[in-house]
């Protein structure tokens, strides 16, 4: 049975993706990681990195004897498999990235970084705070937003990923964005479509870019006909 790994965004957790893996699993030997630091996993005394996270992944694919694996990212979950893709192109098979941000710069990093305002989230989103403290649990969740913050400011003087990377991945890949996503904008996530050489791209509707939010039975009617569960042919590519 093929692998498929299921990777979530920034300040998530594998238990974001339950939903999705019960309706991909039977086709599937499913896996759901959770990034260091995030969903009660040890916090690491270095700087959250997309580097680090896609290591992360290749230890638990050579721990689970697991050669190659398609890929399900969302947010920055899709960014770090589309690393592993271009900087380890046998270790990923097809792609899908919903909701990913592939264009960063200072400005861009600045904006996402005053999202993730502890003092802010506590004062006017108090249930989102407790969602957090109770998604990272044990680890403090003030750290992983910390950390997290520092990891896109790195983002925005450096982007791991440069436009010519991307020319350079040949995986069969998904692009994925939700139409009412205020956080990636269509015209970036074209450009990234239009750079890559074997790409499809799809906009999910009624779909704000938090992952609950997701319109899923759309969603798991792409996922499954461009991976091939339901249907040989997979979504037509350029």
């Amino acid at each position: 049975m093929k692998h498929l790994i299921l990777l979530h965004g920034a300040i998530g957790a594998s238990s974001q993706m339950v939903s999705l893996a019960e309706q991909l699993g039977p086709a599937y030997t499913v896996h759901t990681p959770d990034f260091s630091g995030h969903g009660g996993q040890p916090m690491p005394e270095e700087a959250f990195s997309i580097t680090m996270f896609a290591d992360e992944v290749l230890a638990y694919m050579d721990q689970h004897e697991v050669q190659q694996a398609d890929f399900f990212g969302y947010s920055m979950g899709g960014y770090v498999a589309m690393y592993i893709a271009r900087h380890y192109p046998a270790r990923a098979g097809k792609i899908v990235t919903l909701a990913t941000k592939y264009e960063w710069d200072e400005a861009t990093a600045a904006k996402e970084v005053q999202m993730l305002d502890a003092a802010k989230i506590e004062a006017k989103i108090p249930a989102f705070a407790a969602t957090l403290k109770e998604r990272h649990h044990p680890n403090d969740w003030l750290e992983v937003l910390r950390k997290t913050c520092g990891m896109l400011m790195d983002l925005g003087a450096d982007n791991p990923l440069k436009p010519d990377d991307y020319t350079g991945i040949n995986h069969q890949v998904l692009v994925l964005l939700g139409d009412r996503d205020k956080m990636v904008s269509l015209d970036e996530t074209v450009r990234t479509f239009k750079a890559l050489p074997n790409a499809a791209m799809g906009v999910v509707p009624n779909t704000h870019h938090p992952i609950e939010q997701v319109n899923m039975p759309v969603l798991v009617q792409m996922v499954t006909q461009f991976f091939g569960i339901e249907a040989e042919l997979s979504l037509p590519l350029r």
